[in-house]
């Protein structure tokens, strides 16, 4: 290991996301999408020009990948552990939250209550469903990172595949820390084979232009049924 040499790639990294258009953009990522230049300017309130640069200097960061498709070119954020990377430093960079913040979160409370962060159900829901899995010994406590025996079974009784689950090379779970309940969703590949579940399901419907997601009377009544979960609970 060359600290010298890792310091300044971490540098630079940290230097690409310390500005606010291009966390802006990033953020927009999140919801797993890939983006043209354009949306990525008009989310940020910018230029394209000026959102080119910008992406110029994520990609370099190597915080962002392309996708070509004919003559449309895409971009979206490289992978999942860079996506945690940015919801777990907006969650570090929020002020601690008072009463009057809490109040101005639910102002947003389609984006607090149920979200995508990148292939995996985040905000409220999602940190009931990773608290569910943890309450019911879903999860190895003495290993977060893997399922127990009973976890298998209640995936596959979902109708989750757990060999082509584990066929990723993607870890199997992954906490990851939550932006506006400061608490852990679940992420890898079994946050992403949940929230792929629950939209086939009809529990989950997604929003057109927007990382928020739709919970439906079916979902609402499913997570009760199979987790316990009373999302509207105090």
């Amino acid at each position: 290991m060359n600290d010298r040499a890792d310091g300044a790639a971490l540098a630079s990294r940290a230097a690409a996301l310390a500005d606010t258009s291009r966390a802006t953009m990033l953020l927009g990522m999140l919801d797993g999408r890939a983006w043209t230049a354009t949306e990525l300017a008009a989310h940020a309130g910018i230029s394209r020009s000026t959102a080119t640069e910008h992406l110029h200097v994520l990609r370099g960061a190597a915080l962002i990948e392309d996708r070509h498709q004919g003559r449309h070119r895409y971009v979206r954020i490289r992978d999942e552990q860079i996506a945690h990377l940015v919801e777990m430093l907006a969650a570090l960079g929020a002020p601690a939250p008072s009463r009057a913040d809490w109040r101005a979160i639910d102002a947003d409370r389609a984006s607090a209550f149920a979200r995508t962060c990148y292939d995996h159900l985040a905000g409220r829901v999602g940190v009931r469903v990773a608290a569910a899995f943890g309450e019911r010994g879903l999860i190895d406590s003495a290993m977060p990172t893997r399922l127990t025996p009973a976890g298998e079974t209640w995936c596959e009784d979902l109708g989750i595949d757990l060999v082509a689950l584990r066929r990723s090379s993607r870890p199997e779970i992954v906490p990851c820390l939550d932006w506006t309940q400061r608490r852990d969703h679940l992420a890898g590949a079994l946050g992403a084979a949940l929230l792929a579940r629950f939209v086939d399901l009809g529990w989950i419907v997604r929003r057109d232009g927007t990382r928020a997601v739709h919970l439906t009377a079916e979902g609402r009544a499913g997570l009760q049924a199979v987790l316990g979960v009373d999302v509207d609970a105090d």
